[in-house]
């Protein structure tokens, strides 16, 4: 997965950060950690510049989240069917209330970076809302990290990999969390 992510990167330039971020926001075991610092390292001795590289992959973190977010606006009739309506209306009434600054906090964390566009959908954020802080989370991670590149320079892996570990912690708190509530739920209506 690594060599044909740097492949696109080092042939396709901006086009090919923006694409895979594209990708990274939809399907996130692709590592942003990893397109992004590499694209801060390709800034040092490639005509790339470090905001040519924030643009197009903020560009490329919109159209994702824009296509995670429809498909949680069109599962939100199908989860209807799955869940309560008093589960889903307390969890959209959480969403509403609390959760829209969780897009922007959420573009800054591995993984969730990308799913927290699906709630927003199933919610129904207003759009403008959800473009303004999905681009602003993402611009703050994306500058970060491609920056963080161009300083390590032939060392940009080092943050990748930091950043790998991170990610994989959080994909296991996620799993443990959705398994205590699977759990919890299995419980209540037991007893």
């Amino acid at each position: 997965m690594g060599e044909f992510v740097l492949n696109v990167m080092e042939n396709w330039g901006y086009i090919g950060i923006g694409f895979l971020i594209c990708l990274e926001n939809i399907f996130p075991p692709i590592p942003s950690e990893v397109i992004l610092t590499f694209g801060g390292f390709l800034t040092t001795y490639s005509s790339l510049t470090p905001w040519g590289v924030i643009f197009w992959a903020t560009l490329g973190s919109l159209v994702g989240a824009i296509i995670l977010y429809y498909l949680g606006y069109f599962l939100s009739t199908k989860l209807s069917k799955l869940f309560k309506n008093a589960d889903l209306s307390k969890t959209n009434a959480w969403f509403s209330k609390k959760g829209q600054l969780s897009v922007l906090y959420c573009r800054c964390i591995p993984i969730v970076r990308s799913l927290v566009s699906i709630p927003a959908g199933t919610s129904k954020m207003s759009m403008p809302l959800f473009l303004y802080y999905t681009t602003f989370g993402s611009v703050i991670w994306n500058t970060i990290l491609v920056y963080a590149g161009a300083f390590l320079g032939d060392n940009w892996p080092i943050v990748a990999q930091i950043l790998s570990r991170y990610s994989k912690l959080i994909l296991i708190i996620i799993i443990l969390f959705i398994v205590v509530k699977i759990y919890t739920k299995r419980k209540k209506r037991i007893d």
